[in-house]
């Protein structure tokens, strides 16, 4: 398969507690295309070695991103906007990078993830963009570097808990991979991404991918912010909530139209 835009640059961010080694299937599917593909580890995850207990502000936590943002737009053989891809808490990434570069980002593109214009600053933004697992039991590892009288500074969700929840429809060496690989996430930080509303946010064109089987951020929630910040393409992906695991093929064949569109 040709690309319809050779020389596209996708940057890839995953979620909390996963790193750049979440889009392996993804990146190999790109780069044959031709296309440039950058995956980066977030503060504390994947390979980044710092303690999650220790970050507590939502800069700090995406500063690699916009460092790696930073470092791409001052390349002087860098040419091109840039398509930024977010998984789940990976989206409030994304609005972080679009709100400080602007027309630098070619494409907005949100995997089953937070998508919220402002991050976490109303009850209904924590309703939409924070998982509700309470169904599934005690799910979480907890810990609480700032006193058991504060709220948690990270979590992870148990191992026997992570192929039910995260990676139910996913081929068993991946969720296996996975449980070797996931790590605690700054979950201070996280709750802690609000952001200034800017007005040429707009000019930025966002697309959502909707996992219709997602057991963390729920189809409904995902309806709910998609209907709250109207994306310029909404396409729906029969999936758990790890689609490049469970669903690679079509997930990049999605990635690519997208881009293909932001093109024109």
């Amino acid at each position: 398969m040709e690309a319809a835009d050779p020389g596209l640059h996708f940057v890839l961010v995953h979620g909390i507690g996963g790193g750049a080694w979440c889009w392996y299937r993804i990146r190999t599917l790109l780069e044959r295309c031709g296309h440039k593909v950058s995956c980066v580890d977030l503060k504390s995850s994947g390979v980044d070695p710092s303690d999650p207990n220790t970050i507590v502000s939502f800069e700090d936590y995406n500063k690699p991103l916009i460092d790696l943002l930073h470092n791409c737009f001052s390349s002087q053989d860098h040419h091109q906007k840039v398509i930024l891809v977010g998984h789940s808490a990976g989206g409030l990434s994304v609005t972080d990078a679009t709100l400080k570069f602007g027309k630098k980002i070619r494409l907005a593109i949100y995997v089953a993830a937070t998508m919220l214009r402002s991050g976490f600053r109303t009850p209904q933004d924590a309703s939409d963009g924070v998982p509700d697992l309470s169904e599934f039991g005690d799910v979480y590892d907890l810990q609480f570097a700032l006193g058991l009288d504060k709220n948690p500074t990270s979590s992870i969700i148990k191992e026997e808990f992570q192929r039910k929840i995260l990676y139910q429809n996913s081929p068993l060496e991946d969720s296996m991979l996975a449980s070797m690989l996931i790590k605690p996430g700054p979950l201070a930080a996280l709750l802690s991404a609000q952001f200034e509303e800017i007005e040429n946010i707009e000019q930025v064109p966002r697309v959502y991918i909707k996992t219709t089987n997602d057991r963390v951020i729920k189809p409904d929630q995902q309806d709910s912010m998609i209907k709250r910040w109207t994306p310029s393409d909404v396409f729906v992906l029969e999936s758990d909530h790890s689609p490049y695991f469970s669903a690679p093929v079509e997930l990049f064949g999605m990635l690519v139209k997208a881009a293909a569109h932001a093109s024109l």
